[in-house]
């Protein structure tokens, strides 16, 4: 009895994400620049503006009793309110979804407050991993589209912050699991390093 009470199961391994295997490792975890949320940001910002516009209707309509310097906080708070309820699907939409690279698949996650869309693909699918900056708005905000080749067909992922970073990532982990089986380039190697020396 003594040395069944000694036995203490062990403690459940820590999982990154809902669907992730007990025996799977997170190596790589992104998402899309916050470019993607531009038009819930414009909308937030019209939401900023009605109640401080409102007040100056009312300042104007009636003269002889303007609103109070209360009425105006009190507009500009609920302003506030409004905003962040007009922007939250937007920020939802894009804080959860997710790419995730694991020692054994890419995963796909697109949620937004109605929608569930999930992509999994077996690394040993991957044939090839492409990235593109076109336009002079992606080179400035460095955002990009990354292309992942597959045997099934391709992945596209627009609007990824710093895709040659993601992308440089990417190949050396399929690499690293022997997947790719090429020999690393210098050009790989100085990006590696650079990466490295950012992160530290």
């Amino acid at each position: 009895m003594s040395e069944k009470q000694g036995k203490t199961k062990p403690a459940p391994k820590r999982k990154n994400f809902k669907e992730q295997f007990d025996d799977e490792k997170t190596l790589l975890v992104f998402r899309k620049h916050p470019i993607v949320m531009r038009k819930g940001l414009i909308l937030a910002a019209f939401g900023m503006l009605v109640g401080p516009l409102y007040t100056l209707i009312l300042t104007y309509v009636d003269k002889s009793s303007p609103p109070t310097i209360g009425f105006f906080f009190g507009s500009l708070v609920l302003s506030f309110i409004l905003s962040l309820i007009l922007i939250f699907p937007w920020w939802v939409r894009w804080y959860f979804s997710v790419y995730i690279m694991t020692n054994k698949r890419f995963i796909q996650q697109n949620r937004s407050l109605l929608q569930v869309n999930v992509v999994d693909i077996g690394l040993d699918q991957i044939q090839m991993i492409n990235y593109q900056i076109a336009g002079l708005e992606e080179t400035v905000l460095r955002f990009g589209t990354i292309v992942v080749q597959t045997y099934v067909g391709d992945l596209v992922i627009k609007q990824v912050h710093h895709p040659e970073r993601v992308q440089a990532k990417m190949v050396h982990i399929l690499r690293d699991l022997g997947i790719h089986h090429s020999a690393r380039t210098p050009q790989h190697e100085e990006m590696k390093q650079q990466i490295d020396g950012q992160e530290a």
